[in-house]
């Protein structure tokens, strides 16, 4: 994952709306949520929820697929997994080099 990429997925749960909406749809696991189900769990206005989940969507944190006449929003597992590799892969990296120093 690129710099961009990361900060695009960062940027996208970076209001507490959306991040309500992410974890309501991490709950409700690879099922998915219609966007009815999402305002119904998360009291979020219609036209503001839609906002919302075009924002998320955007930076591939979230899935959206119709089904006939229904919408259904699942989190997207895979990328939100790379946007938490991205910051920990360099766990501790320094505090090893450290230690070695110290020997």
């Amino acid at each position: 994952m690129v710099w961009e990429e990361a900060a695009q997925g960062f940027a996208a749960m970076g209001s507490e709306a959306r991040l309500q909406v992410l974890r309501c749809l991490v709950r409700a696991g690879r099922d998915g949520l219609t966007v009815g189900e999402i305002q119904e769990r998360t009291g979020i206005a219609p036209s503001t929820l839609a906002h919302h989940l075009k924002f998320l969507a955007g930076a591939e944190v979230v899935e959206q697929e119709k089904l006939g006449r229904s919408v259904v929003t699942r989190a997207n597992f895979e990328r939100l997994e790379m946007l938490a590799a991205f910051i920990t892969d360099q766990c501790c990296a320094d505090a090893v080099r450290e230690v070695a120093n110290d020997g």
